[in-house]
Formats: C-alpha cells, structure tokens, sequence
C-alpha cells in the first residue's frame, strides 16, 4: 500500500515538475517574442525615418552651407547659373582654359543680398539652391562622355523669380539711401524684387571679406539684408492693424468722429501731430488717409490690449514666418500693464513695435489678396543648362489673415491714402495703387525718422505689393512714395 502512495506521489510530482517546466518555457517565448518586437519596432521606426529622411530632410541637410558633402559635388560639378524670371543670369561660373573657376555676378550691387555669394559661406539663393546649382540633369550620354574625360558636368540653373527691371528700378530708386525694398506678387508669393543697402559687391566678396566682417568695426551691417533682418519702429504704416482691431472691436466704426487739434495729451502724455498738422473734425477713414496721430491715439485708448495682441499675433507678429532666407521676428508687447504712454506711442506704430519690411510687404500683400497671404518664395523653378525642365515651384497658401470683408475695407481705406491722403503722387496713373505711408521716429532727435511706403499696384490681372524704407529720410509721403512710384511704373509700363 505504502509502495502504491509513493508511485503515486511520484508521478504527481513528475507531473508537476513538467507543467512548470512548460510554464517556465512559455515565459521564456514571451520573452523572447517581447524582445523580438522591441526591435522588429525599432527597426520599423529606423526604416520609416529613413524614408522620411530622403523624402523629405535630405535635400534640406545636404543644400545647409556646413554640410561637407557638397564639396565632392563641386569635385565633379561646374556651379550652375542663376537668372530672373525673364531669363537674365545673374550669377554664373566662368572657367578658364587651365580649369580654374569664377563665381561672376553681372550685376554685382543690384542683387547682392537676395542672389547672395558661394564663397565665404553661401547667402541669398547661392545658398537656398546650391543643392540644384551643384547637380547636373544634361543629357546622360554627355554626362558619362564628360566623365571619361575627366571634365566636370554643367550644374542646373536656378530660375528666381526675381524681375530684372523691377530689381534694377528699385535699387535705382533707393539711391544713396540705406534702407530696403521688397516686391511680391500677392496672388502667387513670388518675390518680384528684394533690394538692401548698404550693401557690396558680390564679385569682390574674397577681397572685402576681412573689412566687412572685422571685429574692429562692429557697427558694420553691410552683410545684414535690411529687406528681411531689418527691424524697424512701423510708423503710421502700423495703423493698417490699429484700423482693423478698431473694426473688429467696434460694429460702428464708421460713425467714429474726432476733433484734431494737432496735439492729444492723456495722463501728462502729450501725442502730436506729424509737423504739428491741425486735421479737423474727421472719421475713421479720414483719420487713416491724414495719417492724424491724436485720432489714433485716441483709439489706441478705447482698444482691448489682450484682443490687441491677439491680432497682431495673428498676423504673425511675435511669430514664425513662413520664410526661407534668415530673417528677424517682428515684435508687438503690448500687455494689460501697458501705460498710457505705451499704448497711445503703439496704437501710431511708435513705441516697442518692432517689424521688418519682409513682414509688412507680406501683411499688404494679404490684403491686397482678399485677405489670403500666399508663402513668399525666390525660386521660380530649376532647368539644366541647356534650359529643360527639371522642377517647378508651385504657389502655396499659408492661410487667411483677414476676412474677405476686412480686407475689402482696408482696401478701401488705402486707396482713399492715393486719392484723398498722404500718397496722392500716385494718383491717376494708369494702374490703380493702394497704400499707407509712414514716418517713423527712432530717435530722441527731433524730427528724425524713417520714410516708410506699403501699398499695391494692378492693372487688368497684373498686381504688385510692396513695402519700402529709407533709413533717416523724413516723411513717407516725401521719400518713400515717389520710389515705390518708380517701381510701380517700371512694373506696368
């Protein structure tokens, strides 16, 4: 009997002995299928950012100016042309016959900031297509005849959208003035002319480099691209956002009178009147088109703050722009413990505003566009050198700024500034011009300020916005005005 109950007992154990090994073998599975899909999913995620990474981040870290791959291109590569969009090449490699290379810029000032320079770094679109200008689509017969021979391929050009003789008119037009322009077509984007100035001379860059950059003249901006780095107090060009918040605040903005006297003081805080000009008893759009800095100062007042900002910032202040060359954030800071002084010296574009002309151009073209801002770009399209296709540069929406009604009325107001206002010099031309002019103090000196110019220009389908300073000129209507004039008529006729 005790034989039988030990047999038994035995197998019992046996029996449990072999469930725990089974148990002890399927954790052991779990385990290993565990493991199996941590790096089955690492793998995945290493093939899918793989993907993403040629898709999509390739061409953007091979064309960064750092990376030294591209060196190996230029072994093998001569660097393609750049041209305007009607076909003049701006910048182009000269070889000569014992194999040395020339950067050549034609128009050496004229584009020097926006076409930029290959050596000492890269700028301008020398930089955002030196991926394109450092490839070669000729003819893949010609390709591998040239690399028998041990002779470098001509790189693809690179096809801006720049316009010739609206970049030539708007340098011209600047003069002996530092300052800087910028020219968009609102209904695509397309960068129609950007100038800057000081500036220099691209084919000089080797030779100049050290005084430009040198650490005893730190006060040196030369390099600096004022169309887009520039920042600048907005002047009564900020009025354009004052107007619109008082809309949105007000459903009857249009029965808003003030009685200007030249001058406006609140709390010991004393706003004048550009040159001490008395406007009168006026409304809104009369207050836009005098430019009458009380009447603005004294809707400043009435304004929420926070609402305030908030529209600013909708119309990318304090914002990222949807820009690829560098540029500055604009800035707009006021707060609800903003004074009486900051909130009247803001409400006229004076105070902490900070913009640069890249943005204003951008925020005229949104409206001249129905409130639509189209993302502004220089590259037009990329062909090889003997002119095929290889890639063409769509327009793209960035997204509404404004509502179509808003827009319609600040239209409305900036072409009222043509007929009835500060910029009636373009007045009855044969285009049809809309604007704001500006003069913005940035000093305690007097009488010192910026001439500042925003407006567009169309006839039939033809349209252009633009934003014009001159650093220290004086009145916009004076200064800024008769050079966006030059532009507007080189555009048109």
């Amino acid at each position: 009997m005790k034989v039988k109950i030990m047999i038994g007992r035995k197998k019992k154990n046996e029996k449990l002995n072999g469930q725990n090994e089974k148990m002890k073998k399927s954790e052991r599975n779990k385990e290993l299928a565990v493991i199996t899909y941590i790096f089955l999913g690492i793998f995945m995620l290493l093939m899918g950012y793989f993907v993403y990474f040629n898709v999509f981040v390739s061409e953007e870290v091979i064309n960064s100016p750092y990376n030294a791959r591209q060196d190996v291109f230029e072994d093998r590569i001569v660097r393609g042309d750049i041209l305007t969009n009607d076909g003049t090449v701006v910048a182009k490699t000269e070889v000569s016959s014992d194999g040395n290379q020339t950067r050549v810029y034609p128009y050496g000032n004229v584009f020097a900031h926006v076409i930029g320079y290959a050596s000492k770094g890269k700028s301008g679109i020398e930089s955002l297509g030196n991926f394109s200008l450092l490839r070669s689509h000729a003819f893949f017969l010609e390709k591998m005849y040239n690399e028998f021979k041990k002779e470098k391929n001509k790189g693809d050009s690179v096809v801006s959208t720049l316009l010739l003789d609206v970049q030539q008119t708007a340098y011209d037009a600047l003069g002996d003035l530092n300052g800087a322009v910028i020219a968009i077509e609102p209904s695509t984007g397309k960068i129609l002319a950007m100038v800057s100035k000081p500036d220099f001379n691209p084919n000089e860059i080797d030779n100049i480099w050290d005084s430009l950059v040198s650490s005893e003249d730190s006060t040196s901006t030369v390099l600096l691209n004022r169309a887009t780095q520039g920042l600048y107090p907005p002047g009564s060009t900020f009025k354009i956002l004052t107007t619109l918040e008082f809309l949105r605040e007000n459903k009857n903005a249009s029965d808003y009178t003030f009685d200007c006297q030249g001058s406006l003081t609140k709390d010991g805080v004393t706003i004048n009147c550009y040159k001490g000009s008395v406007h009168g008893s006026v409304d809104l759009i009369t207050s836009f088109a005098k430019s009458c800095n009380t009447s603005y100062a004294n809707i400043g007042l009435t304004l929420n703050n926070t609402k305030f900002k908030g529209l600013c910032e909708s119309l990318l202040f304090n914002q990222k722009l949807p820009f690829e060359l560098p540029y500055k954030k604009s800035s707009f800071v006021l707060s609800k413990k903003s004074d009486t002084s900051e909130i009247m010296q803001t409400a006229i574009g004076q105070g902490k505003t900070q913009v640069t002309p890249l943005h204003m151009a951008m925020i005229t073209s949104a409206i001249a566009n129905d409130g639509e801002l189209m993302v502004p770009y220089l590259i037009d399209s990329t062909q090889n050198y003997s002119g095929v296709s290889v890639k063409k540069n769509k327009p793209v929406s960035y997204g509404k700024l404004l509502t179509e009604k808003e827009a319609g009325i600040i239209q409305e107001y900036m072409e009222n500034v043509v007929t009835n206002g500060t910029a009636k010099t373009l007045a009855g031309q044969s285009y049809q011009a809309a604007g704001k002019t500006g003069s913005a103090e940035f000093s305690n000196v007097k009488g010192e300020s910026h001439s500042w110019f925003v407006g567009y220009a169309n006839k039939g389908e033809k349209e252009i916005a633009l934003a014009v300073i001159a650093e220290g000129a004086g009145a916009g209507s004076e200064y800024a005005v008769p050079i966006a004039k030059k532009i507007f008529d080189s555009y048109f006729n």
